[in-house]
C-alpha cells in the first residue's frame, strides 16, 4: 500500500516542475462556520489544478524505452493538462483522450501544453476505453488519472505542504472522484500526524464511494451527472479504494446547488475562482455535512480552478438563485399605457434592482389585449424575495417564479 516514504520521494522528483501552493486563512469562512478555516489554494498550481503533481511523478519514473514510445491517458481536463505539461518538460510525446463534451478551454489548454488531444465518448470512462486502445496499438505507456501508486504519491505532496504550513491542522477536506487525490493526501497527512481527520466529499451526481464503503467492494455507477466535472467518475480506483478504506475517516456528498453556492462565495468573498470540483470541500463545510468543533482547524483542499467560462456563468447564476440574490419572474399585464410602469414601481419601492425586462405583446400564451412580461431582478436574500413577491401578489398580479 502507498506509504509516506512514497509521497516524500515524489516531492523530491517533482521539485522544480510543481509549485508549492499557498495555504491562506479565511476570515470570511471562519466567521461563517465557527471553525478555523484555511484554504489550500491548489488553484495557483501550474495548469490550474493538482493533477500536474501526479503526472510529473509518474513520468519521471518512465524507463528510457517508455519515454521514447510516449504516453497516453484519458481525462476530463485537468489530468490532461498535467500530463501534457509534464511530458513536454521531459521531452515525452503525449496523446490525451478527452470526453466529447470536455470544456473547450481545457482542450485548448492541453494542446498549448504540448499534448495531442483525441475527443471520444460521453464521459471519462468511455474516453478511458479509447485511450487503452491507443495504448495497445501504439505501445504507449498509459498514465492513469488516479489508479496508479506514483500518481497517488504525487498528489499526496499536497498533504505534506498542508502539514508543513499548518501544523495545527485538525481536519482536511478533500474532493473525491477516482480517489487518487484523497488517497495520497490521507497517506501524507496521517503519516505525519496520525490524529488528523481526513474527510472525502463527492458530488451527489457522481457518488459511488459511499456505497462502495458500505459493501466493502467498488460500486460502479451507470452514469454521472454533476457540475463538478473534475470528479465525475463512475467509480473509484482499486488502489485508491484500499487506501481510502484504511485512512479516510468519513465520506459525505454535496448537491450541485451547494457546490454552486460555495463557488459563488469563493469568488465573491475570497476573490478565488474555482471549478466545481474545487468548491466541493467548502460546500461540505458550509452546509455542515460533517460534524466539527467550534474553532477546529479545517483545511478544504481547493483542487483546481479550470472552469469553462460558459459553465461559470450558469453556475454563478445558480449560486445567486440559491442564496436569494437573483429572482426571475413572469406575469401578464393588461396591454395599456402605464401598465409596465405600475409593475416596475412596485419592485422599485421594495429596493429591488431590475437586470432585464422582456415585454411581449405577440405571445400566443396570452390574450390579444395582454402582454407577457419576464423580469430579472437583483435581490438581497430570501426574505427580500418574499417581500417583493408578496407586494406584487397583494397588488393583484399573478406571478410565476422562473428562477
Amino acid at each position: 500500500m502507498l506509504s509516506l516514504a512514497d509521497v516524500e520521494a515524489a516531492r523530491e522528483r517533482i521539485d522544480g516542475v510543481v509549485r508549492w501552493t499557498p495555504l491562506e486563512y479565511s476570515y470570511t469562512f471562519s466567521e461563517m462556520t465557527g471553525a478555523d478555516v484555511h484554504l489550500k489554494l491548489e488553484t495557483f498550481q501550474r495548469t490550474g489544478a493538482f493533477k500536474l503533481r501526479g503526472a510529473t511523478n509518474r513520468i519521471t519514473t518512465l524507463s528510457p524505452a517508455e519515454r521514447e514510445a510516449g504516453v497516453v491517458t484519458a481525462s476530463a481536463g485537468n489530468h490532461a493538462q498535467g500530463v501534457a505539461l509534464a511530458a513536454s518538460r521531459f521531452d515525452v510525446d503525449s496523446k490525451i483522450v478527452m470526453p466529447e463534451h470536455a470544456p473547450i478551454s481545457k482542450v485548448e489548454a492541453t494542446e498549448r501544453y504540448g499534448g495531442e488531444t483525441v475527443l471520444h465518448g460521453a464521459d471519462y470512462d468511455e474516453a478511458q476505453a479509447k485511450a487503452h486502445e491507443i495504448e495497445r496499438e501504439e505501445n504507449r505507456t498509459y498514465v492513469h488519472a488516479f489508479d496508479d501508486d506514483e500518481v497517488m504519491a504525487g498528489q499526496g505532496t499536497i498533504g505534506l505542504e498542508i502539514v508543513d504550513d499548518c501544523p495545527e491542522v485538525d481536519t482536511v477536506v478533500v474532493p473525491v472522484g477516482g480517489g487518487g487525490l484523497i488517497s495520497g493526501i490521507a497517506t501524507a497527512v496521517k503519516g505525519r500526524k496520525s490524529d488528523v481527520r481526513v474527510i472525502g466529499v463527492q458530488a451527489e451526481g457522481a457518488a459511488s464511494l459511499p456505497e462502495s464503503l458500505r459493501t466493502g467492494s467498488i460500486a460502479e455507477l451507470d452514469a454521472v451527472n454533476t457540475i463538478a466535472d473534475g470528479i465525475a467518475t463512475r467509480k473509484v480506483g482499486e488502489r485508491p479504494f484500499e487506501v481510502i478504506r484504511e485512512r479516510v475517516d468519513e465520506v459525505v456528498t454535496v448537491s450541485d446547488e451547494e457546490i454552486a453556492v460555495a463557488l459563488t462565495y469563493l469568488l465573491e468573498r475570497s476573490k478565488t475562482l474555482v471549478e466545481g470540483a474545487g468548491a466541493v470541500p467548502l460546500a461540505a463545510l458550509l452546509f455542515e455535512h460533517f460534524d466539527y468543533e467550534e474553532g477546529e482547524t479545517i483545511v478544504p483542499a481547493l483542487c483546481g480552478g479550470n472552469i469553462d467560462t460558459n459553465q461559470l456563468t450558469t453556475v454563478l447564476v445558480r449560486g445567486l438563485v440559491e442564496t436569494g440574490r437573483y429572482l426571475k419572474i413572469r406575469t401578464v399585464l393588461r396591454d395599456r399605457p402605464g401598465a409596465l410602469q405600475d409593475l416596475v414601481e412596485i419592485i422599485a419601492d421594495r429596493r429591488a434592482n431590475i437586470y432585464a425586462i422582456q415585454h411581449d405583446r405577440t405571445s400566443r400564451d396570452v390574450a390579444m389585449n395582454e402582454a407577457d412580461v419576464e423580469i430579472d431582478i437583483e435581490t438581497r436574500g430570501h426574505d427580500h424575495i418574499d417581500e417583493v413577491l408578496e407586494a406584487l401578489r397583494d397588488a393583484g398580479y399573478e406571478v410565476e417564479v422562473l428562477a
